[in-house]
């Protein structure tokens, strides 16, 4: 297993919810999500940053 510490742009979304839905399904296209954060929201631009740790499992590691 190995973590990543990566950063993302989500769109922003009508609701919390649905915001929570787009950063998840972002995070998990990359790894397994340990921990996130929405560290920055340009409004202007309409997008929020997310810092997050995600963990990859190799083949080799599956077996």
């Amino acid at each position: 297993m190995t973590t990543h510490f990566i950063t993302a742009e989500i769109d922003l979304q009508e609701s919390p919810a649905k915001l929570h839905q787009e950063v998840v399904a972002e995070l998990e296209k990359r790894g397994e999500p340990l921990r996130w954060a929405i560290t920055n929201v340009d409004v202007t631009e309409q997008k929020a940053t997310v810092e997050a740790i995600v963990t990859t499992t190799t083949e080799s590691e599956k077996v």
